[in-house]
């Protein structure tokens, strides 16, 4: 599920669409909780950098038209992002974790089966 710089702009948009597995109502619901703002390093106005780039995910997910490059350009950092911090996956306390719930900011719940985990296909 990752990206590298050649890679087309509708191969980012399918990456972005598999690796952020949570609904925009999901991530709204989400940003409002003590636990995603007890997580992420502050942008300078008391709202952490993975809820900003969360945001912007939502409104990347709720647009109509084809997205433009600062909106590639966004589905490639969130890519790099979940793919960087999944490979650093705690062993204990999974659940409730600072590692799901930054990733979970950023739109992304590494608890939630995906259609290639699934023990069905």
């Amino acid at each position: 599920m990752s990206v590298k710089p050649k890679t087309s702009d509708t191969e980012v948009r399918a990456v972005f669409a598999e690796i952020v597995n949570m609904t925009p109502r999901e991530i709204e619901d989400w940003h409002k909780t003590e636990a995603s703002a007890s997580v992420g390093q502050d942008s300078g106005d008391g709202v952490s950098v993975g809820v900003k780039a969360g945001q912007r995910t939502l409104q990347l997910l709720r647009i109509k038209r084809m997205p433009n490059a600062d909106d590639i350009k966004h589905m490639r950092r969130v890519i790099s992002f979940i793919n960087r911090m999944l490979s650093q996956s705690p062993r204990k306390n999974r659940e409730t974790s600072r590692w799901r719930y930054a990733l979970m900011n950023w739109g992304h719940d590494p608890l939630r089966l995906t259609d290639s985990d699934s023990p069905w296909r």
